[in-house]
């Protein structure tokens, strides 16, 4: 089979197939950068769960727990501007960040909003969810044969 062959100044042979990889990784990355993710513990306490979520930056008001079909999601949002503007009030800087993070966890079906509490602190937000025994399904009825 013939392949094409591409050679860089110094003549040596470039791979096209490597060579590919690394432009899509250097313009797409080759994963999620730290800051990009919301990085979360998720530990068994007696009890109960405990899930820790880093969200440094953010204020209390940007973040929401919320609970639907037994999913646990937590979002958060948050946008700065920085104008700043010389003394016949034009644009000497003018700065823009906006980041927004959501993750979701599958809880126990007969856990409740009211049952979960949650706490941000110093950039982490800690959310204590109990653990429930299951309810057990009702047992389907059981045929008895006759003889």
């Amino acid at each position: 089979m013939l392949m094409p062959m591409l050679w860089n100044n110094e003549r040596n042979y470039i791979d096209p197939i490597r060579e590919m990889s690394r432009m899509m990784d250097s313009f797409w990355g080759t994963g999620l950068p730290a800051a990009a993710s919301m990085r979360t513990d998720v530990t068994e306490q007696d009890g109960e769960y405990c899930l820790d979520a880093e969200l440094p930056g953010f204020n209390k008001e940007d973040i929401r727990v919320e609970l639907s079909d037994n999913i646990l999601t937590i979002s958060a949002s948050h946008q700065d501007k920085n104008d700043e503007k010389n003394e016949e009030g034009r644009y000497i800087r003018r700065e823009r960040r906006s980041s927004s993070y959501s993750r979701s966890f599958s809880v126990a079906e007969n856990i409740t909003p009211e049952d979960i509490t949650a706490k941000y602190e110093n950039g982490v937000l800690t959310v204590h969810i109990p653990k429930k025994e299951e309810i057990p399904a009702a047992e389907e009825a059981k045929r008895i044969e006759i003889q």
